[in-house]
């Protein structure tokens, strides 16, 4: 009789390695954590990103999608008193997430400010239609 191994839990491992290379972590769910919530006729979205500063992050629309990313990297270097580096680290992250928010919202529609670690971002819930102008057909 063959000894057959029993299968490892790969989530403990999937762990260590998400904790080592936080970049290649697909199971991540603390990034963006998002409240989403309607008051008075606005859609308010409040988005964690704790460690990364105001000009880190980007704001953009494009057919219908509201997609909020943001990109943070830093290096730190130590030195001895002869210029010699003792210690030099370096990190690099990024997040994104993208909502369908409808066709009419437009970027004059959308408000956004960033205090504490917490993006907010407002819009109307129901975009106002343009009014269409009749237009005639000229009959050749």
């Amino acid at each position: 009789m063959k000894y057959v191994p029993a299968r490892r839990n790969s989530y403990l491992f999937d762990d260590l390695f998400d904790d080592m290379f936080p970049s290649f972590n697909t199971r991540n769910t603390a990034l963006m954590k998002t409240d989403i919530r309607e008051k008075d006729g606005k859609y308010l979205l409040d988005i964690d990103l704790p460690g990364y500063q105001k000009e880190d992050i980007k704001i953009s629309i494009f057919n219908g999608n509201l997609t909020i990313s943001a990109e943070h990297n830093e290096s730190n270097e130590e030195k001895d008193a002869k210029g010699n580096i003792l210690r030099k680290e370096r990190y690099s992250g990024s997040c994104s997430r993208t909502f369908y928010v409808g066709d009419a919202i437009k970027e004059s529609d959308i408000h956004a400010s960033f205090t504490n670690g917490i993006l907010t971002i407002d819009f109307p819930s129901e975009a106002k239609k343009q009014e269409e102008e009749t237009k005639y057909i000229d009959i050749l």
